[in-house]
């Protein structure tokens, strides 16, 4: 059929009708219909009347809105919703479209509504012979030797052609020719492939090539067609083979040669001319892979080159085959021996090897003990490989060696000490004999094992504690801590009280110490009055086996606390409450001593130290009241319109952080001077009495204080005695002759000296800021010569 009877075909748009009613339910309706056009049919080709095909009403078509709804290529058709005609919307290549000789089918639904209907429809499209074929290059060139036997195959290119069917390949056609002939083989997928076969026996001499034409024809109609240009190269026969000019090449070259150093060079020679005598170096297929590594073979020239690491701890001699080939068809070769002595440079530093048998060392290892052996070598020759080895100086080990070459033990050379020195880095040395020589280190990390050779230690013998008195009984009130040089449970310390003995002084019995952590509290609350200082011992003891010990002796000094309120010795009634009566003329003149009211505070410091006021007087213009000593005067004369009583109270009060006071009432009569001369001579006798009952007691106060006084003093001078360095803590009292007691205590603290006192207060001293007035600061040219400072550590409940 003709180009006119294939458009007649798709113009009358053959079409398989193969309408199955696949589906009936209610309203939806599915029928497939089938057309079938060629590829490469002009855009706008009517494919086919779908409306009619399918029986739909065309004049319905646009109302149901008649449309293709699916299909990945619906692209490449358009339907017309008047008359339902199907029409192509672009260009369709087939082999673009589809790969393979399958049938190439597109699928189009289409929809029409109310009621909703759903079409398939299926469009082939066939193949046209619209490509020739196609061979993979022009020209194929074979090369024959001309004593190439007769019934020789050559594989030729294969041509391909896109279209299917029998638009494709069909046949090939060789052209006339008196030498070769075509052979085919089927390759299992369908085609053909053209193999070239050799029929008469070449000569080369006759003719050097042979130009053949091979021609691949498709069964289209009309048929196309593609050429092979094939060219047969006819080679000469080589009948002559290369010789060595040495049948063994010998050479000596130093290792760690550089790269590019020409080794030798091969050669090799060849009768024939041309390509049959031309030759070309390669190395033997037997040589290791490591040699080809290491050396290069110049093809052309037959130079043996340095490629790699040449090493002659790794191989001192390489045995090469260089086989010389000349060019000719069948090439021919032969093989030359090459030998290379590798020459040993000192190029290796010793190795050296250490077995540890411990890098633990304990401290009381003797002389002489083994740790650690070491081995060294070389992988050079020769005086190159000979090695001396060495440790480092100024360590308790030496180097010895063994019976066995280049063997050696480390030892230790001396007594060692942890708690000096408790790692060791052991430096070994190993220098060879080669020139220059060469040398490798090597650290060996000797760590000192502890035993218990050592006491704990306290930071200072005796420990000083200062205690405010009335602390609370179980509290904490101070900490002893003790260090040893040793390790681990060779360190670990735990603490206990000296305990019995037996001394009146024995306050440890009061005192209960954590052992674990030397936190000390005491079972009881002290009182300064009482006691005023004491002393006991902590023992410190680690856990080594056997464990050592060590003895701290803690002196204590409790510290005064304000918690004794004023006495008032005088005025003193009979029923013993504070209340007195004074008698005065009334004829006195101002400045006159009424009375003087005494009072004691047990309590040391400005918590002793005493001030007088006037809490409640009757006439404040008559009666003045001393703050310091507690003397009450007349400021004027009296007159006749004054009382003839006035009553004074009297508010003793002291200087502590929280102060105490007591108050005595005192109650002044004024009289006429005879009545005081007359009452004064009765009144004489009882007085008298009195006075001396008060001085009486007052003796007895200020004697039981001083004897206080007097034995703390002798305690500390014992202990300042009894120790090398100098305890600046002192506790001095002093009665002053108004019936107040006055109390000091001296400190020191970084480098000034410092002084608590009581009412009276040390000519030239100056009160420190920040010291709440309590403190005061001894001056420069008063402080001892010797400088030294105590540290004194207050602990309050």
């Amino acid at each position: 059929m003709g180009a006119g009877g294939q458009r007649r075909r798709w113009e009358h748009c053959w079409v398989v009708l193969n309408f199955s009613l696949l589906l009936c339910l209610g309203e939806q309706v599915s029928a497939q219909i089938r057309y079938s056009i060629p590829e490469e049919v002009k855009e706008g080709s009517v494919v086919g009347n779908v409306a009619k095909d399918l029986g739909l009403d065309v004049s319905t078509l646009v109302e149901r809105r008649f449309r293709i709804v699916s299909g990945s290529k619906d692209a490449l058709f358009h339907v017309n919703q008047n008359n339902g005609v199907l029409y192509v919307h672009k260009n369709i290549d087939r082999e673009e479209l589809c790969d393979g000789n399958n049938a190439c089918l597109i699928n189009l639904k289409f929809a029409v509504e109310n009621p909703l209907e759903i079409h398939y429809v299926s469009v082939e499209i066939t193949d046209i012979n619209d490509h020739s074929p196609i061979f993979p290059e022009k020209d194929q060139y074979l090369e024959m030797p001309e004593n190439t036997f007769t019934g020789a195959r050559f594989e030729l290119q294969t041509a391909r052609d896109v279209d299917v069917g029998l638009n494709s390949v069909h046949l090939y056609k060789l052209g006339q020719n008196a030498h070769f002939e075509l052979q085919f083989i089927d390759s299992g997928e369908g085609d053909k492939i053209p193999f070239l076969i050799l029929q008469k026996p070449l000569d080369r001499e006759q003719n050097t090539k042979h130009m053949l034409l091979l021609t691949a024809v498709d069964g289209g109609n009309p048929p196309k067609s593609g050429t092979l240009n094939i060219t047969v190269t006819v080679l000469d026969v080589n009948d002559n083979r290369p010789i060595c000019t040495q049948d063994e090449y010998s050479v000596a070259l130093p290792e760690n040669a550089l790269n590019g150093t020409i080794v030798i060079r091969v050669n090799a020679t060849d009768a024939d001319e041309g390509q049959n005598g031309a030759v070309e170096y390669t190395l033997g297929r037997t040589i290791k892979r490591k040699v080809h590594d290491i050396f290069e073979l110049d093809h052309v020239t037959g130079e043996i080159q340095v490629k790699g690491q040449v090493d002659f701890e790794e191989k001192e001699v390489y045995r090469l085959n260089v086989q010389a080939s000349d060019k000719g068809q069948p090439p021919t070769s032969v093989d030359c021996r090459v030998i290379i002595k590798i020459v040993d440079v000192n190029d290796n530093q010793p190795e050296i090897d250490v077995t540890s048998l411990s890098n633990t060392v304990s401290e009381e290892s003797n002389p002489g003990t083994v740790i650690s052996l070491i081995s060294v070598t070389d992988k050079d020759s020769g005086i190159n490989g000979k090695v001396i080895a060495s440790i480092s100086e100024d360590i308790p080990f030496e180097l010895k060696p063994s019976f066995q070459e280049n063997v050696f033990s480390i030892v230790t050379k001396g007594r060692l000490d942890r708690e000096l020195v408790s790692h060791y880095d052991v430096t070994i040395t190993a220098t060879d004999c080669g020139q220059p020589p060469l040398s490798t280190y090597k650290t060996l990390s000797v760590q000192i094992s502890d035993v218990n050779d050592n006491s704990p230690e306290f930071s200072q013998n005796p420990l000083e504690l200062y205690l405010v008195e009335n602390n609370a009984p179980g509290a904490s009130i101070f900490s002893v801590s003790a260090t040893d040089k040793d390790l681990n449970e060779n360190a670990a310390i735990s603490y206990h009280i000296v305990r019995g003995e037996g001394t009146q002084n024995d306050m440890a019995s009061f005192l209960n110490i954590n052992s674990d952590n030397g936190h000390i509290s005491a079972l009881k609350s002290f009182d300064f009055e009482t006691l005023k200082t004491f002393k006991f011992q902590v023992v410190a003891t680690d856990s080594g086996t056997p464990s050592l010990s060590t003895n701290v002796t803690v002196n204590v000094f409790i510290l005064d606390q304000n918690d004794n309120a004023p006495v008032i010795l005088y005025p003193v009634s009979t029923n013993g409450s504070a209340e007195g009566v004074e008698e005065i003329p009334r004829n006195v003149n101002a400045g006159h001593l009424v009375t003087k009211v005494r009072a004691y505070d047990a309590d040391i410091g400005y918590n002793g130290w005493l001030l007088f006021s006037l809490q409640e007087v009757t006439d404040h213009s008559l009666f003045a009241l001393d703050r310091y000593t507690g003397q009450i005067r007349t400021l004027r004369s009296f007159t006749e319109t004054d009382e003839a009583e006035h009553k004074l109270v009297i508010l003793v009060k002291d200087n502590g952080n929280v102060s105490l006071s007591a108050t005595a009432t005192v109650i002044i009569k004024v009289v006429e001077p005879k009545e005081a001369f007359a009452a004064s001579d009765v009144k004489s006798s009882v007085k008298d009495e009195e006075e001396n009952s008060v001085t009486f007691y007052l003796i007895i106060t200020l004697g039981s204080v001083s004897t206080l006084f007097l034995i703390s003093i002798v305690v500390l001078i014992v202990m300042q005695c009894s120790k090398p360095q100098d305890y600046s803590s002192k506790y001095l009292q002093d009665a002053n002759n108004d019936g107040t007691l006055c109390h000091s205590i001296q400190y020191r603290s970084g480098d000034k000296r410092y002084m608590l006192v009581g009412p009276r207060m040390s000519i030239g001293s100056t009160i420190v800021p920040g010291s709440n007035g309590n403190t005061l600061v001894i001056p420069e040219h008063r402080r001892r010569a010797s400088g030294e400072v105590r540290t004194i550590r207050f602990v309050t409940a």
